[in-house]
């Protein structure tokens, strides 16, 4: 089968959905307005850019990375699971797992800590190793490509997203995929905790 006879929309809403979830691009949108505020420079090329260059760098040489720790994508997969179901749980419960730490006497907040680990930390640089366990590639870089035009959109027009959406929006995008992110995890974990049992036995 070829790379492009592997696109599958299915495939690629879901991954899209999950990065999406992770990434919270909407549920951000507080945090870079109040960065604004205080007087932080935030470039939305700039940062464009570099969230282009992290999710695409980090899909392609991640396994190679992993590969030098003895992991393979599956063990990594249920390790990630758990980190997503983390990622679930804050935004479901509104508290605070994981702490973002950074210089915080910089003026420019472009990379640290809005790209950074805001928008493409950790937990979505985990996710995209562990989705790599469920999709095809081709679908994957597509959600990726999605995803990187809302983070665009929002560094450009955040201001203007925040005032036509409105607070209980925002929230409420937060709960409907914390709920989504619960669920993945789950899904995740047990498909992978099943390969691996297999390959065991």
């Amino acid at each position: 089968m070829s790379f492009l006879q592997q696109i599958n929309f299915q495939q690629f809403l879901s991954a899209f959905l999950i990065l999406f979830a992770a990434i919270d691009a909407v549920g951000s949108i507080p945090v870079i307005l109040n960065s604004k505020e205080k007087g932080r420079i935030i470039n939305p090329k700039t940062g464009t850019l570099y969230a282009t260059i992290m999710m695409f760098s980090f899909f392609y040489i991640g396994e190679a990375f992993l590969s030098l720790f003895g992991l393979d994508i599956s063990t990594f997969a249920i390790a990630g699971s758990i980190v997503i179901f983390f990622f679930g749980l804050e935004m479901m419960l509104d508290i605070e797992i994981f702490k973002s730490g950074g210089p915080k006497s910089s003026k420019d907040a472009t990379f640290i800590p809005i790209v950074f680990p805001l928008l493409t930390g950790a937990g979505v640089l985990t996710t995209l190793l562990t989705i790599r366990a469920q999709y095809h590639d081709i679908n994957i870089l597509l959600a990726i490509a999605a995803n990187i035009v809302i983070i665009s959109l929002i560094l450009f027009f955040v201001e203007k997203i925040a005032a036509f959406l409105g607070q209980g929006v925002i929230y409420m995008l937060q709960k409907f995929f914390g709920i989504l992110l619960l669920a993945i995890a789950f899904k995740i974990f047990i498909t992978n905790v099943t390969i691996v049992v297999e390959r065991i036995n």
